[in-house]
């Protein structure tokens, strides 16, 4: 079987964000295996010097996932996160275990300027519109799925409700966006759901953040031929499979090709 090639961004291009992942645990920067706690590889013990090393090399954003947090249903990374958002100019993002109102807020006042919320999302949806209409603009929904149905806990667990259907559950929310993760594909280098992806994107107004599988500097170039928001990358980047400098410079090649300019002002919106 072929394989689903992605919808092309046409004429409303634009800069495709490349986002460097930094997941927590203990406080040292891992990896998990399709969300397998089990299954954990250690990149480094100083999670701030990582970050460092990614806004150095042009990183527009972070992605802080507290993996500790997820499990536990609340925040248990919080010195590690606010090291690193004190250490970087860069704007990070924060998800795992922010599943109380007081959890965002105490994200929030760390200085991340997006939360990413998914188990509660799903089971407390009025929570939720509560929470994006009280911070507009600053909640990401983490659309996290498993043969298509929503995870929870962690990914502990899986719901018997689609990401489509939650997708479209949340769609006319003030959100910052959706981040979508395949967690079959994710830590596995094993390339992104493009197919789920290609399916996924049309369903939504809001802007979409793939994460998962990236193995390639070709899984970049293709992901940035689609309608996306942007793209995360982890393992990859931390085994030298993709060099963060050469994902984004496809991004913006991928851009100008299109017919657009990227400018600073453009690449640092």
């Amino acid at each position: 079987m072929q394989p689903v090639d992605p919808p092309e961004s046409g004429s409303e291009s634009r800069l495709v964000e490349i986002i460097p992942a930094i997941d927590l645990r203990n406080g040292r920067c891992v990896r998990l295996q399709q969300g397998d706690f089990d299954r954990e590889t250690v990149f480094d013990d100083d999670p701030v010097a990582v970050a460092r090393r990614w806004a150095e090399c042009g990183a527009p954003r972070l992605h802080l996932v507290d993996l500790d947090g997820a499990k536990a249903g609340r925040p248990m990374n919080g010195d590690a996160v606010a090291a690193i958002v004190q250490a970087v100019a860069v704007p990070c993002q924060l998800g795992g275990g922010l599943r109380t109102t007081g959890d965002v807020e105490a994200a929030l006042e760390l200085g991340v300027t997006r939360v990413v919320v998914g188990t509660q999302a799903l089971r407390s949806p009025q929570w939720f519109a509560d929470l994006c209409q009280r911070w507009p603009d600053r909640v990401l929904l983490g659309l996290d799925a498993r043969g298509g149905c929503v995870a929870v806990d962690g990914w502990q667990g899986t719901s018997t409700v689609t990401a489509i259907e939650l997708l479209q559950r949340c769609d006319m929310l003030p959100l910052a966006g959706v981040v979508y993760t395949d967690i079959g594909r994710d830590g596995m280098l094993a390339g992104p759901n493009f197919a789920a992806l290609a399916e996924l994107v049309p369903q939504t107004r809001l802007p979409v953040i793939a994460s998962g599988g990236v193995a390639s500097i070709g899984d970049v170039d293709r992901l940035c031929r689609m309608p996306l928001a942007g793209v995360i990358i982890g393992r990859a980047l931390y085994e030298g499979k993709v060099d963060l400098r050469a994902a984004l410079d496809c991004a913006r090649q991928r851009l100008v090709s299109a017919g657009d300019s990227p400018g600073p002002e453009k690449a640092n919106s």
